[in-house]
């Protein structure tokens, strides 16, 4: 069974989209870590990950690292979070 397609950014704010689903903790939040890594300050990350860890790691990651985490909903079985890189 393949995974549904990533979602548009429909933010145009939003830089870039991670596709962490199927992977488990810490991947996710790796993924994450890399990506805002890649984008100037002030863009934003999507991350969309089916771990249920996410939940709890992404805003604990966002809060250590002094982003802002703008967004976190959950769709069916995938988590959505919105990260704007901040320094």
């Amino acid at each position: 069974m393949s995974e549904p397609d990533v979602p548009a950014v429909a933010d145009p704010t939003t830089a870039r989209v991670v596709d962490a689903r199927g992977l488990s903790c810490p991947m996710p939040v790796l993924e994450l870590a890399r990506a805002v890594e890649d984008v100037e300050v002030g863009a934003r990350v999507r991350l969309l990950a089916t771990d249920p860890a996410a939940k709890v790691d992404v805003p604990v990651w966002c809060r250590m690292q002094r982003h802002r985490l703008h967004a976190q909903e959950l769709d069916g079985t995938v988590w959505s979070f919105e990260v704007e890189r901040r320094r």
